[in-house]
């Protein structure tokens, strides 16, 4: 298996309450381990038009598994923070970092 740090692009459609990313970041932080922490990203970044990216690391055979299981695992935590996929849209998931332990 490979360790695959993904990007996951959204945006917020209206006001949020500031608990939710709160509640986001929770969710996810197990996600956020080494090989992101050592790139110095952050888990979710958040900007003033309502777009936001969360960066969480995924462990899958191929690129393709690990931006489904990223999409499933962010849309998840937005669910469990009380947003629908129509409050928080999410772009397409990208690979942004590999560890595959060679």
């Amino acid at each position: 298996m490979t360790s695959f740090v993904i990007t996951v692009p959204g945006t917020f459609v209206s006001d949020v309450a500031d608990s939710v990313p709160l509640a986001v970041e929770r969710k996810l932080a197990p996600r956020h381990t080494e090989v992101s922490e050592n790139e110095g990203l952050r888990l979710l970044t958040l900007n003033e038009d309502g777009t936001f990216s969360i960066r969480l690391e995924v462990e899958a055979p191929d690129k393709y598994e690990a931006e489904l299981d990223a999409m499933r695992i962010v849309t998840a935590a937005l669910k469990d923070a009380g947003l629908s996929e129509s409050h928080a849209p999410l772009g397409p998931a990208a690979v942004t970092g590999i560890d595959s332990g060679l």
